[in-house]
């Protein structure tokens, strides 16, 4: 089962407590940004980097005569079908079984195509680095994938409970293990959906009618509802339904045939030389 994160941005009370454990987490070093910028407001640092995998934007929204700030997480929204993937010439970005769209630096070439690729902006790049790798938010996929648990808890023997237990608590990303209001909500994906679809049903005043993330781009496994439009919280809209890499497939699946076909017709065309060739001396010979 894919899992993912339901991101309610109502109860976000932008503590930034997630950016803090993303960091811890990936070892990240801070940055040196500034506030109060045209275009973000209090948000800090402005976006996404080789340094920042998750970042908290802060959205003046307008409602009537009044003005409502929101509150949104960032980062990789692990797309069902990654356009990333699709674009990466090397296999160095792919789709685990997890839901994370995992990269390997081992593979990566530097083309940059997965940064172009993404509907949402999210790859960045180590600018400042004589070799430089793509970076993004790997969703914690190695705490995910992590089989061992400890069998002791201050010394004493932990029981099946305890263990049950930490193993979900550490498979938790750091973000959502971090938040301390329950805006950030783990679990399989499909659970998601039906928790998202419940709120906004229970609350339909208090909701927009729509789980992003659902099928946008073919679906990702990070959801968002919201009591704003999600283009006022920086999420791209008229994405569509459809994963980008499907309106590539047909071109790609159509790449060996025409290779068979071309091959064909330029072994045609040199037979067709050849024969005539042969008729021309034969001719010369009967002379």
């Amino acid at each position: 089962m894919s899992r993912g994160v339901l991101v309610d941005t109502t109860l976000c009370i932008a503590c930034r407590g997630c950016q803090v454990s993303c960091k811890r987490e990936n070892s990240l070093p801070a940055e040196s940004t500034q506030f109060c910028t045209a275009s973000n407001g209090m948000q800090n640092p402005p976006a996404l980097s080789s340094k920042t995998y998750t970042l908290i934007s802060y959205s003046e929204v307008e409602q009537g005569k009044d003005l409502k700030w929101v509150f949104t997480k960032h980062q990789c929204m692990h797309c069902q079908e990654p356009a990333c993937a699709s674009a990466c010439l090397v296999g160095a970005l792919t789709k685990t079984e997890t839901g994370a769209v995992v990269y390997d630096d081992n593979k990566c070439i530097g083309c940059r195509y997965c940064m172009l690729a993404c509907p949402f902006n999210v790859p960045t790049f180590e600018w400042e680095k004589a070799v430089p790798y793509i970076k993004k938010c790997s969703f914690c996929f190695d705490r995910q994938e992590a089989t061992n648990s400890p069998t002791e808890l201050n010394g004493q023997p932990m029981t099946p409970e305890l263990k049950e237990l930490h193993a979900e608590h550490f498979k938790t990303p750091a973000c959502a293990r971090a938040c301390p209001t329950g805006a950030l909500l783990f679990s399989e994906r499909e659970e998601l959906l039906a928790v998202a679809k419940e709120r906004i049903a229970k609350s339909p005043d208090k909701y927009i009618d729509h789980v992003y993330g659902e099928k946008e781009a073919g679906g990702t496994s990070w959801l968002y509802i919201s009591s704003v439009p999600f283009a006022s919280l920086g999420l791209p809209a008229n994405l569509g339904n459809r994963s980008f890499p499907s309106y590539a497939r047909p071109a790609k699946e159509a790449v060996p045939y025409v290779i068979f076909g071309v091959g064909a017709l330029l072994s045609g065309f040199y037979w067709l030389s050849k024969r005539r060739s042969q008729l021309e001396k034969a001719k010369e010979v009967t002379k």
